[in-house]
């Protein structure tokens, strides 16, 4: 029987009226976790409770989880186990906030008596029993390598190592350890650990005895094998095969499903250029269901033998897709600023005409050309345009990857932004007085840094955008209660230091501070309750273009959060973005929001989406 020992809860005490409580407070430099990360983990810490287990044979009451290691990893079958493990995040909690790493110290426990003991000290990494019990195995991206420990000798050692191959993500472009392409799982008893790198899976014996193999050869080709697994309730992965992989061409972006014989021999069973969905497998047969999509073709439902030699098509969700124009998506390839070989994703309408100049809208957020086959359902978005319905209005639309150097991702992103327009231009179909740019978040920040540096775009629109990086570095994510420290230091916004050790990084990367050379006129979307990007960016970007007397409008539908949720906000947002780029790039008339505004008095009864009328419609 397993149950929960939990503290006993710290009572308040009645005795006092409402006016005597005292509402403070207390942030202390000395805490292990931000006051604000424990209010968002509040509930969860008046729940916690440490795992028990009673033994009916011995009568015994055992205590699995020591107090001092709040998080554990159970076996789903007590029965048939008799470890689990447990992991202290306490030590390293104040790192988290500058770092961003989830450290922690990992202890092997024995179910049938409680005893435990530590395995490894500040481990970052998801650390996991093998199925048969006989290993513990992490991977620890401080090191770039995969460990193993031997459970019955005590015994930990190196797994994976460059010169045996590339076992982290080798394009990593942030200023942190690079994280791992993950393990599919163990072969029969234990015998070998599959570990994938960037293209291939690799078998590798726990205990050192054979030398690693890797099974695949995707690397020379640049296709991308996974390992599929079929039964929900698999433990081990059959070493004598076949094995269902996924595969994906990194060149074409086409994919598919591959068969991988006991030999290696690699049997392609279905592949072409579309974006498929994981195989999901009957539970009484060997009948398989997935999904087939791309940008012109709804993601309907396919079934098959395990040949997949027989494939049906058994839904058709979207046919009155077939009455509107929808667009055909491509990849285009140039070469950036800085010397560097790109590509990106291009729209354009169907009745696409090369002689014509079209308006164009750019749109990114860090590397987007993987995704080309995805399915564009139309509906109202919650930050970002719909493809297929702007490219229906007459645009074309751009999408390109942006390659990021560390302490500048500001002129990252301009170098191959901007390098990507110029190449469009000079292919003759766009139109260069008509290029609006837009997106949200990190996409936003990135607008904005662009607009300070080129007058090249006709509007802009910037959603949840960091300009001040100064006041967001010291600033709370409110939904984790995390310091943005860590974002700055070690991940997505990629400066690689503090604001004291890395000053003018942070000035020459924060629009705020040369606000004054933007002649692009810019809509702002930021919400009041955003719980990632402090609203009161979206304030400062507005008040500074506001003081400067530049075209701004600032969007704020209260009480949403990083983007829109709320169905009717999502439908007036996208209908706002749309006549705001159809004002400066379609010539559309100017609407009454984008002119006069929407007064306090009139807010939520009247909207302002009407044109204005002019000298003309008077006439």
């Amino acid at each position: 029987l397993m149950f929960g020992i939990a503290p006993f809860p710290i009572l308040e005490d009645t005795s006092l009226l409402k006016d005597e409580i005292v509402n403070v407070e207390v942030w202390s430099y000395a805490d292990d976790l931000l006051y604000t990360q424990q209010e968002s983990r509040l509930e969860r810490q008046k729940k916690l409770s440490y795992r028990s287990i009673y033994n009916f044979d011995t009568k015994e009451i055992i205590r699995i989880q020591p107090e001092e290691t709040p998080e554990i990893s159970m076996p789903s079958n007590l029965l048939s186990h008799h470890y689990a493990i447990t992991q202290n995040p306490t030590p390293y909690q104040k790192l988290i906030a500058w770092e961003g790493s989830n450290y922690s110290d990992v202890y092997l426990v024995n179910i049938d008596d409680g005893s435990h003991y530590l395995i490894q000290k500040k481990v970052d990494g998801n650390v996991r029993l093998s199925p048969g019990e006989q290993y513990i195995y992490w991977y620890q991206s401080t090191d770039t390598a995969w460990y193993i420990h031997t459970i019955n000798t005590g015994e930990t050692v190196q797994l994976t190592d460059t010169e045996i191959g590339v076992f982290y993500n080798e394009i990593n472009d942030r200023p942190m350890h690079p994280r791992s392409y993950s393990s599919p799982g163990w072969t029969t008893n234990d015998q070998s650990i599959i570990i994938y790198d960037r293209y291939d899976l690799w078998s590798f014996d726990p205990l050192g005895k054979k030398p690693p193999r890797k099974i695949t050869n995707g690397r020379a080709s640049k296709k991308v094998y996974r390992y599929i697994k079929l039964d929900p309730e698999e433990n081990y992965i059959s070493e004598d095969g076949p094995w269902i992989c996924s595969v994906f061409d990194e060149n074409d972006k086409s994919s598919g499903y591959v068969e991988i014989a006991k030999n290696g021999i690699v049997k392609t069973l279905l592949e072409s250029h579309h974006r498929y969905g994981r195989l999901v497998k009957a539970k009484k047969s060997n009948q398989l269901l997935f999904t087939k999509e791309s940008f012109r073709e709804f993601p309907d439902l396919y079934t098959s033998s395990l040949t997949l030699n027989d494939v049906k098509r058994v839904s058709e969700a979207n046919p009155q897709q077939a009455e509107y124009r929808w667009g055909n998506i491509g990849l285009y390839q140039w070469v950036s600023s800085d010397g560097i070989d790109l590509e990106g994703m291009l729209v354009k309408p169907d009745n696409f005409d090369p002689t014509t100049k079209y308006p164009l809208i750019v749109n990114f957020y860090e590397k987007s050309s993987n995704g080309i086959h995805r399915y564009p359902t139309v509906s109202p978005g919650r930050s970002s345009i719909n493809y297929a319905y702007y490219v229906n209005q007459g645009y074309i639309i751009f999408n390109p990857n942006i390659p990021y150097k560390i302490g500048w991702p500001g002129e990252s992103a301009y170098n191959a932004v901007i390098s990507g327009i110029t190449a469009l231009i000079q292919e003759g179909y766009i139109d260069k007085n008509r290029i609006g740019v837009q997106g949200h978040s990190w996409g936003g920040y990135q607008i904005a840094h662009l607009i300070t540096r080129s007058d090249l775009f006709a509007c802009a629109e910037a959603g949840a955008p960091v300009v001040n990086m100064f006041s967001a570095y010291g600033g709370i994510r409110w939904g984790s209660g995390m310091s943005r420290m860590f974002q700055y230091e070690h991940t997505q916004s990629r400066i690689g230091g503090t604001i004291w050790d890395k000053t003018i990084r942070y000035i020459d990367n924060s629009p705020i501070f040369f606000a004054d050379k933007i002649k692009t006129p810019v809509l702002i979307l930021h919400n009041d309750e955003d719980t990632a990007v402090p609203w009161y960016q979206g304030i400062e970007f507005f008040m500074s273009l506001r003081r400067l007397n530049k075209p701004a409008w600032l969007l704020n539908y209260n009480g949403e959060f990083h983007g829109i949720s709320k169905w009717q906000n999502r439908v007036d947002f996208q209908r706002r973005m749309s006549q705001f780029f159809d004002h400066y790039l379609l010539d559309h008339p100017e609407p009454s929001w984008m002119q006069r505004g929407v007064p306090a008095i009139e807010k939520s009864i009247l909207q302002g989406l009407e044109p204005v009328e002019t000298e003309t419609d008077k006439q």
